[in-house]
């Protein structure tokens, strides 16, 4: 097995969030916290090529995404500044690279069959609303029954397919898995003077793990390996963050047969998984 770099995305911003969508894209989400500044990337997948550069909404900073769907990304403000509670529902669409709806009086919940669900919060609770994904116009009013609502979010939630994803989990050598993963990661641990956990993925033949190394000075390298376990050999070391005082978990993945890796906080690094 092989592992090619395709390409790096870096912006010198640290990286909030990664969101992959079903139309071969990749939103990538920077923040500067020091200028309250959020920073809206999208990338094609494959090459790297950039749709949306360094895009920003009216309100700068307190601003997040709920979701991506059929190219249209659902942003949310916040009711206040440091405040958890999503306010109103902003709707861009990547392609015509614009916002084509705002609505302040609803709150984004999911969606489900082309429908945005929300909700509008008064002194009773709550109302509840569908939405048409790509006008804001309203198409239902549904009252204020939660627990058909709350039924629907949970189908919509168990009907998500991440079957083209491999995220990493926790090396416990008590457990039962591939003898050869375990006698990789059990010699790792010999050879190198690690605190916490080690993170890995398994996909066919490559394994792909996370580790912190302690330095000298105490402080930690958060260095990413990948084995190709039919050869017995390294194909890929990289060290994710330096002389780190911090835990850096889930710091790549893999999609299909893409693997992120998520570099000093501020750089993708995309690699082909290569067979």
């Amino acid at each position: 097995m092989k592992l090619k770099k395709k390409y790096i995305h870096n912006n010198n911003r640290n990286i909030f969030r990664l969101i992959p969508t079903d139309t071969d894209k990749i939103i990538i989400e920077e923040r500067d916290a020091d200028k309250k500044q959020a920073y809206f990337n999208c990338l094609h997948i494959e090459s790297g090529k950039k749709i949306l550069k360094n895009f920003q909404l009216d309100e700068k900073f307190w601003v997040r995404i709920e979701t991506v769907y059929n190219d249209v990304i659902f942003f949310h403000k916040f009711q206040k500044p440091d405040m958890p509670y999503h306010r109103g529902i902003i709707a861009y669409d990547i392609e015509k690279k614009k916002k084509i709806w705002e609505d302040l009086e609803n709150t984004f919940l999911f969606i489900k069959d082309d429908k945005v669900y929300s909700f509008q919060q008064n002194f009773e609770g709550r109302e509840f609303f569908t939405l048409n994904y790509t006008t804001g116009e309203v198409i239902e009013e549904l009252g204020n029954d939660s627990s058909s609502i709350n039924l629907l979010r949970e189908e919509v939630i168990e009907s998500e397919d991440f079957s083209a994803y491999i995220f990493p989990t926790m090396f416990d050598s008590s457990k039962e898995i591939n003898q050869n993963v375990n006698e990789w990661l059990i010699k790792l641990r010999e050879n190198h003077l690690i605190s916490g956990k080690i993170e890995f993925a398994l996909k066919d033949n490559l394994l792909m793990f996370n580790f912190h190394e302690i330095n000298a000075d105490n402080s930690l390298n958060n260095k990413f390996k990948a084995v190709d376990l039919l050869k017995g050999k390294y194909i890929l070391e990289v060290t994710l963050n330096f002389s780190t005082n911090a835990f850096v978990p889930d710091s790549f993945f893999v999609k299909d047969n893409l693997l992120f890796l998520l570099i000093e906080r501020k750089k993708l690094g995309v690699y082909n998984i290569i067979n």
